[in-house]
């Protein structure tokens, strides 16, 4: 799994440069650009352009942040037709998105200052889950694992359910982003 590139080189559908999520001049094709707002402007808005559905929530200053961000993600799971799920299949991949939504909130909580955003993209094939913080540190599933180790477990579970991950930070500003990319159910 990556922790570099912004984004996966995941089955999106055809690629008009043959590029694998990239168009020539490196710019994504599909998907939502790290770090970006949602196009509404309003935290907790939804895009349906034809293009992403997308959804953020402002994080900052917040109090008890991973249970507000798993609530803000299973409301968008139930906007977006994932819940109430249909099978074993649609309710074990929403469990994942809940998941890895609550280790990457606690992890910028544990190991950064805090979440400052967070992000929810949906296409029909991909789920990207982003957490943006003020942190400087490079989040990396603990190696060896150990699993009976406390603690430790959050990047192994998101490298264990994601189809890729890794780690943005823009310039000209503090922190990161960190992002997640999980398979919608079939």
């Amino acid at each position: 799994m990556s922790t570099t590139r912004p984004y996966s080189p995941g089955d999106r559908g055809p690629e008009p440069s043959g590029a694998s999520g990239a168009s020539e001049g490196g710019a994504p094709t599909t998907g939502v650009p790290t770090g970006a707002a949602a196009p509404s402007g309003a935290a907790g808005g939804t895009r349906g352009t034809g293009g992403p559905q997308v959804r953020r929530l402002g994080l900052r200053g917040e109090s008890g942040v991973v249970p507000l961000a798993r609530d803000f993600a299973r409301q968008a799971l139930y906007a977006w037709g994932w819940l109430p799920a249909a099978g074993a299949d649609q309710r074990a991949a929403a469990e994942d998105v809940l998941l890895v939504v609550s280790e990457l909130v606690t992890n910028a909580c544990l190991h950064a200052e805090g979440p400052d955003d967070l992000l929810l993209a949906c296409d029909n094939k991909v789920i990207r889950v982003e957490v943006s913080d003020r942190g400087t540190g490079q989040p990396a599933p603990r190696t060896p694992h150990r699993a009976g180790r406390p603690g430790g477990h959050g990047m192994f579970i998101v490298q264990r359910l994601c189809l890729d991950w890794g780690v943005v930070r823009a310039a000209g500003r503090p922190g990161k982003t960190v992002w997640a990319e999980l398979g919608a159910p079939a």
